[in-house]
This record gives structure tokens, sequence and C-alpha cells, in this order.
């Protein structure tokens, strides 16, 4: 049976485990219990519910749609009823277009719009990322055993993919389209925080299906 809506259920283990599709939320506006959050103060991002015939769950998507040069600097949108410290967080994604780069990526350990972990899909680029944001300063991480940022990887531009992470104390796993891609470890972040969508400014990004398991 479809999820609607979003699910919530405890393991034995006193793992959380929900997944969100948006299709109860209104159209052009935020989800119940999402916040929009930027690094700067002088506006918000735009984040809303849309109609797509192609989303994995239809009707409705989760959109980042700051189409224009605002000057907005990592737009993100939060869910903010839960904090997860070790757990799995997926989506599946897809980048639309827009006035910058095609991008979308996922957000956890957050604190503030200005410290939490992102990784990043970039559909322009090619690459898959993972990103500590510590006071404002956006650090690419490298990928453990192998001196390299992230990877090369086709990222489909108006095509749905499922973008992850495990996140288990200082080691995370990034999984793209279900095939684990490189593994990244730090230790920046150590404590529990709240968990979100990432959107490049400019950009036009689409997201269903969010989910999160964990404690």
């Amino acid at each position: 049976m479809r999820t609607v809506g979003w699910l919530l259920s405890f393991a034995l283990w006193s793992t959380a485990s929900q997944t969100i599709n948006f299709d109860s939320a209104k159209p052009g506006a935020l989800p119940s219990g999402w916040i929009a959050v930027s690094q700067k103060s002088d506006g918000l991002p735009t984040w809303e519910v849309r109609k797509d015939s192609s989303a994995p769950s239809p009707p409705y998507v989760f959109a980042e749609v700051s189409n224009q040069n605002s000057g907005s600097v990592s737009p993100l949108a939060i869910l903010n009823k839960m904090t997860v410290k070790d757990g799995d967080l997926s989506v599946k994604v897809k980048p639309v277009g827009g006035h910058e780069e095609p991008a979308g990526g996922l957000v956890w350990r957050y604190r503030d719009p200005n410290n939490y972990y992102l990784l990043r899909a970039n559909a322009l680029e090619n690459t898959i990322m993972l990103y500590k944001v510590e006071n404002g300063r956006t650090t690419p991480l490298e990928s453990k055993g192998v001196r390299a940022f992230g990877v090369k990887h086709p990222v489909p531009a108006n095509q749905w993919s499922v973008l992850k992470v495990q996140f288990h104390g200082p080691l995370f796993s990034v999984y793209f389209n279900h095939r684990r891609v490189f593994q990244v470890q730090d230790s920046t972040f150590a404590k529990a925080g709240k968990v979100g969508l990432w959107g490049e400014s400019g950009g036009v990004t689409y997201f269903d299906d969010f989910h999160i398991a964990g404690k």
C-alpha cells in the first residue's frame, strides 16, 4: 500500500522510521513541520509543494524553486520536528534546471544555518560530494581510503534518482541509485541534529519520498 503523507514507526531498539511523500501537503506552500532557512538573513529561499505527474509518489513533490539568482546562499528546507544522531537518510531527487546549476542534496546533524553536513548531487558537473558547513564555511571532505573529494558520477537532469547517506558515528556511507559510491570519515559534528534538504541558489530541484531511519 502506498504511503500517504508520512508514517512513523518505532522498532524494538528505539529507532524511528519516517517516510514523507508530501501528498497531504498544500500546493504552493511549505509542508507542515518544515522551515526554509539560508545562511543569509536578507531573505528566505523559495520552497513549495508542487504537482508533478512524474513524481515517484504522485501527485505532489517538494520543490526548491529559487529560479532567479537571488543571492541566497545554500537554500535549506529543514524538518523541524525531530533530531537524529545515527541512521539512514534518503530522498528521490530530480534536478530540473534554473538560472544556475541543477543540483540537490541531503542535510543531517544540522545545528543552525551555518553548521551541518551536506551531501550534494550536481547534474551539471556530474559529481557527488560530501561537505561540512562549519561556521558558515563550506569544506569538501575527502573520501575514506582515497585521496579524492567525492566522485565523478552521472547525475541525470530531469530524471528521478535516489540519493542516500548512512551516518553512524564519524563514518558516512554515500549511495546513489542504491549503489555505494564512497565513504567519508569526519567527527566535526558528533551530536544529534535535525535533517533536511538542500537546493542550489538560482536552481530548481524536485524532491519526493524523503526517508529517515535513525535515533
